[in-house]
């Protein structure tokens, strides 16, 4: 059923653009992991009870994967659940085909399906050139980049720029963290000077959100580039700031409000 269901996609979007293709691969993702949640799943653990994965995300990922190999042959790919093909254009595809995994498992709606595109190394890109996602719960999909300004389902979206006392941060802690003192320390240096601060599961829809105005920073360590690009990108097309700091022994990536950021970045390297 499956290779049915890619190779009527491909015969659907073969003569697409790129940026047609991106937001039709992130919806079609999506929904197939919504309808085979709703079949039922079993899930398995990777790393920790909270770092999981299900059928739902090798499917996902394996309709990205198969369709942008028959369409966009000569790009690389590289996906959260080890798909992987060298580029001999110099362009790779970042695949999350779930990402929110954990939140997918439990029944909430925070999740996503997500993908970039860059030019260069996807793990420190020359170019990013565009980040689509689409969350299946609410219908929305988010489409934009450093040169494309970012849309939610077409509609303009435009980061307001407000410092990190007047707005919500986002972002994630794994709860092992907060033993480490550390990681506990630079992360109550930065969490500690903002109005509130929300961890939803979701590093694609935290961004979508820092992108629309929801929230105005977002900050997380050592994040994988599928959990980072697409986000990223569409915070920089929204009038955003996104950028990583070393400090504490890791990299911290964040992104939002250019004033937020900016107080953020200088809390990091003070430390």
């Amino acid at each position: 059923m499956l290779n049915a269901i890619i190779k009527t996609f491909i015969v659907a979007h073969v003569d697409d653009g790129d940026e047609h293709l991106a937001q039709a691969l992130v919806y079609n993702a999506g929904r197939l992991a919504w309808r085979m949640r709703e079949s039922g799943l079993t899930t398995e653990t990777k790393t920790s009870v909270s770092d999981v994965v299900t059928a739902a995300d090798r499917a996902a990922e394996k309709f990205i994967g198969d369709a942008l190999r028959a369409i966009r042959p000569d790009d690389g790919l590289l996906g959260e659940e080890g798909t992987r093909a060298e580029s001999s254009s110099g362009r790779t595809w970042v695949i999350d085909p779930v990402d929110g995994t954990y939140n997918f498992t439990t029944g909430s709606d925070y999740w996503c399906s997500a993908l970039a595109l860059v030019e260069g190394d996807p793990n420190d890109p020359d170019r990013l050139i565009f980040g689509a996602v689409h969350r299946p719960a609410m219908g929305y999909t988010w489409f934009g980049g450093p040169d494309i300004p970012t849309t939610r389902d077409g509609a303009a979206v435009t980061v307001a720029d407000v410092s990190r006392a007047d707005t919500c941060l986002g972002g994630y802690l794994h709860p092992t963290d907060f033993s480490d003192a550390t990681l506990a320390k630079a992360w109550v240096a930065v969490a500690g000077e903002f109005a509130t601060v929300r961890m939803l599961g979701s590093a694609s829809i935290d961004l979508g959100g820092v992108a629309g105005g929801e929230m105005g920073c977002w900050m997380q360590r050592s994040v994988a580039s599928w959990d980072w690009l697409p986000g990223r990108a569409l915070v920089e097309g929204a009038g955003g700031r996104a950028t990583r700091v070393d400090a504490a022994g890791v990299t911290w990536s964040v992104a939002g409000a250019p004033s937020a950021v900016a107080e953020v970045e200088q809390v990091l390297s003070e430390l």
